[in-house]
């Protein structure tokens, strides 16, 4: 089995659900955003306020490249993997990719204090959210080879699911 890539917004449940999935497979976890924590040895809000988005997502780019030859894993992607071109193509010549699909002010409930999010920490969090959302949810849908909606659906049950789309896609093409 190649790498199992969970994608989407903020909020939709990929670290949380891909340690719950990763357990159920018997696969190891990845966090890409607390790999580039460690590689830079700061955070990613860090990151952002110091260089700014542009390096951050190279840096992205990078870790999500070093993946090649790694074991596979579950990873949670940042919510912002899928922007980059190179990074789609990746994702899908590395592994099957599931897009966690969350609304969101559900998005927006679950994050709670959203200082630490450097692209929503604005005025407007939801008018930005929102926003941010629509622009990327042909990106989320175009990189993934399947979706499931975690709106107003516990941790548990969207596992659940994930492990069976998991093992479908396995089935279907290796």
């Amino acid at each position: 089995m190649n790498h199992l890539f969970l994608i989407g917004f903020m909020g939709a449940g990929k670290s949380t659900v891909g340690r719950r999935v990763a357990d159920t497979l018997g696969l190891p976890f990845l966090d890409l955003d607390e790999e580039i924590e460690r590689a830079a040895g700061r955070s990613v809000a860090e990151i952002f306020a110091a260089e700014g988005e542009q390096a951050f997502r190279a840096a992205e780019s990078g870790a999500l490249a070093s993946l090649a030859d790694a074991e596979p894993a579950v990873v949670a992607c940042g919510g912002g993997v899928v922007v980059d071109d190179e990074n789609r193509r990746l994702l899908k010549a590395l592994g099957h990719v599931i897009y966690l699909r969350v609304e969101a002010d559900e998005a927006l409930a679950r994050i709670g204090d959203t200082s630490g999010r450097p692209l929503l920490a604005h005025d407007d969090a939801a008018a930005m959210a929102s926003t941010l959302l629509a622009a990327r949810e042909t990106l989320y849908r175009t990189a993934a080879d399947a979706v499931v909606d975690t709106s107003g659906t516990s941790v548990a049950e969207v596992a659940s699911e994930v492990v069976t789309v998991a093992r479908s896609l396995r089935e279907a093409g290796g």
